[in-house]
């Protein structure tokens, strides 16, 4: 396509969470199995890295400005972009390291929202079997504790919330399915989930974005695509990237209308060069802000 371009040639090995940062005008993602923190600075379009310990697999921008929630394999920590300061939050992980967090991303409340998955990442970032059924899905807010909402998952992805926090979007992926919940924007919680798509033959659902009218758009792990999915479940369009695991993606630029897609080189056919980068699409329609975790109250 002649409006998608590869913007950050990183070559990560599993890019994911990405995530837009209005104030900063950059786009922040991580790369889960070589442990970093990758930001895009769309003014210079220079990339720049953190280093941890252990796999980075999401993030939410709060309500301080230069801070981050930075979600590690086993636990959640702030970080202070200007200085690199780390805050450990001392959320334990149940099971770790057995499972790991993965996909994250902060509700319409301001509570981070995170579900976990087998432990597919060894100490030195190899990668593992994944075992079905271990993950859930937590929220969690400053000061307070994980609160499981669901169980029995494969790999959780995609959390999004409707423009109207009518509803909320939940996935998962050995599943093959993407699911429909009310959403009470006064309590936070959410209802029982109803399929919302399910069994589309191009790979596997990973990661999600919203736009401004209410449509999904899936990153398609394994089938080379994202695809755009309309409010009542059905498939608008079909966006071919040049990468087989296409992981997450975000709206950000000026104003909202470029979709930001990470990708991963693991266990990618090799005829596709630009795995692992980082790509831009220029579309027609606009996303939403990012919420900002809450951590003033």
């Amino acid at each position: 396509m002649d409006n998608l371009r590869c913007v950050a040639a990183t070559g990560d090995i599993c890019g994911e969470g990405a995530t837009w940062s209005a104030d900063e005008h950059c786009l922040y993602w991580v790369d889960i199995n070589r442990f970093l923190l990758h930001s895009l600075h769309i003014s210079t379009g220079k990339v720049k890295t953190h280093f941890f310990d252990e796999p980075v697999v999401a993030l939410s921008l709060t309500d301080v400005e230069g801070k981050l929630l930075i979600a590690l394999g086993s636990k959640l920590v702030f970080l202070i972009i200007g200085t690199d300061q780390r805050q450990d939050l001392k959320i334990t992980l149940p099971n770790s390291p057995l499972v790991r967090f993965n996909d994250g991303r902060t509700d319409p409340r301001g509570n981070f929202w995170i579900g976990t998955m087998s432990n597919n990442v060894g100490p030195n970032g190899e990668s593992l079997d994944i075992v079905d059924g271990l993950g859930r899905l937590y929220r969690y807010s400053f000061s307070g504790e994980l609160e499981e909402f669901e169980n029995g998952i494969g790999i959780a992805n995609t959390l999004c919330w409707s423009p109207d926090h009518q509803h909320f979007y939940f996935g998962d992926t050995l599943k093959n399915e993407i699911r429909a919940y009310s959403y009470d924007i006064e309590t936070g919680n959410i209802g029982v989930g109803k399929p919302h798509f399910s069994g589309f033959d191009r790979g596997l659902p990973d990661g999600s974005a919203i736009d401004s009218q209410g449509y999904l758009w899936n990153c398609r792990y394994g089938g080379g695509c994202i695809v755009r999915v309309s409010p009542a479940g059905e498939i608008d369009k079909i966006i071919d990237i040049p990468a087989e695991n296409i992981t997450t993606c975000a709206f950000g630029g000026a104003d909202l209308s470029t979709l930001y897609i990470t990708t991963a080189r693991e266990k990618e056919n090799s005829k596709h060069r630009l795995a692992g980068c980082l790509f831009a699409l220029e579309t027609d329609v606009k996303g939403l802000p990012e919420n900002k975790f809450i951590t003033q109250v």
